[in-house]
């Protein structure tokens, strides 16, 4: 029986989903619309054979080639390493049949598995049921293994994450949002036209405007400025947003601040390549890590020292702080005001707000929400994609 296994999905569309989840876990960039595509393309024309299945994934899922032998690996521990959906489900899947080693007396079914093994899918070596034959389901494993960290890590609180979780962070880099410049460059599908560069051109055609040149305003990131609350409560979270923004603030210029009893400026202490030496640089400028907290001095030092000169100017702020602060809420009130006419945005993180019951009626918070633009809870990754969005959202008119 030398054919070729047939592919049997009593669930097309479920199986699409969770090979797309193991495709997008291992690091290649399936979206939802492409798997979407994968299950409308299996259900129009089931796949006869795993070859059949191959080359249809491929095609829609895979779009560079880096991408090719993560797929590979992926399909050949779903499809060729025998793994049931139904593990997935919680359902109990059948049980496996036991295999004779020894020669000439095998069990049928190894003969099976080896005439329909890799050898339909073009890109895998073959597999004759000797050495190696658990590799499927291992790489199987590890990459259902990884996910489900991954799926941990994302809606752990990143007050719960430890050394290493939070180490993990440190792959993050922030898109700035970004501004139009007061500069234009060449674009064939500008809005403007570049009336000197069409008038040059004239020339060849006795001054008839035969090529028409147009240009566009071009697009500058704007600055991000960070401003980390490292009272007792906040330390863990302000740490967790310093390892998230650790790469923009050598990669996209960005500016980070913490504050507790006064301000102290990180910027050039996390412009180190080691992201632990940075933090511990960190920890050294700023003696009250873990103290009190006095946002509306804190603030104050900002805008009199760093504000006007420039750094909050036109910039995207960033305030990480529960509001719980022991001065004068009306400091605060009138420092926000302050900062609120040179910022474009301000973004007022609050880990607090992810509670059951909730209300901003804190002094320091109830007076700093009038002049802030989006409040957020950003307690961990998953909350942290609406600090995203609110960070590249646009300003106040």
């Amino acid at each position: 029986m030398g054919g070729v296994r047939r592919v049997t999905a009593p669930d097309l569309a479920d199986v699409s989903a969770r090979f797309s989840y193991l495709l997008h876990a291992a690091g290649v960039p399936v979206t939802p619309d492409r798997a979407g595509r994968l299950a409308t393309a299996l259900a129009l024309a089931p796949p006869v054979t795993t070859k059949d299945l191959y080359w249809l994934a491929r095609v829609i899922l895979v779009t560079d080639k880096e991408s090719i032998a993560t797929f590979d690996a992926v399909f050949r521990s779903v499809f060729e390493g025998f793994v049931d959906p139904a593990d997935h489900r919680g359902q109990t899947p059948p049980p496996s049949i036991p295999r004779r080693h020894g020669p000439g007396r095998g069990n049928p079914s190894e003969g099976r598995e080896a005439a329909a093994a890799p050898r339909t899918m073009p890109p895998a070596p073959p597999n004759d049921g000797g050495e190696g034959e658990g590799e499927g389901e291992a790489d199987a494993e590890a990459v259902a293994t990884t996910a489900s960290s991954e799926e941990r890590l994302h809606h752990k609180d990143f007050s719960k994450l430890t050394p290493e979780e939070m180490s993990q962070l440190r792959a993050f880099t922030l898109v700035p949002p970004t501004r139009r410049g007061r500069r234009n460059v060449a674009d064939k599908r500008g809005t403007e036209i570049d009336i000197r560069a069409t008038l040059r051109r004239s020339r060849r055609f006795g001054g008839e405007p035969v090529d028409v040149f147009r240009r566009r305003r071009r697009a500058r990131p704007r600055r991000v400025v960070l401003l980390c609350d490292i009272s007792g409560s906040m330390e863990p979270y302000a740490r967790a947003y310093l390892e998230l923004l650790g790469k923009s603030v050598t990669e996209t210029k960005a500016e980070a601040f913490v504050f507790a009893t006064r301000l102290t400026r990180l910027t050039r202490a996390m412009t180190v390549r080691n992201p632990d030496l940075a933090l511990e640089r960190a920890g050294r400028l700023a003696p009250d890590w873990s103290g009190g907290t006095r946002i509306g001095a804190a603030l104050k030092a900002f805008n009199d020292r760093y504000g006007r000169r420039g750094v909050a100017r036109g910039a995207v702020v960033l305030i990480l702080s529960d509001g719980w602060d022991t001065d004068d809420p009306r400091v605060l009130g009138r420092e926000m005001e302050r900062l609120s006419r040179l910022a474009f945005r301000i973004v007022w993180v609050n880990p607090r707000k992810a509670a059951p019951g909730f209300r901003p009626v804190v002094g320091g918070m109830a007076a700093a929400l009038p002049h802030v633009d989006a409040f957020v809870s950003g307690h961990n990754l998953a909350a942290f994609d609406e600090v995203l969005a609110a960070l590249g959202a646009p300003g106040r008119l």
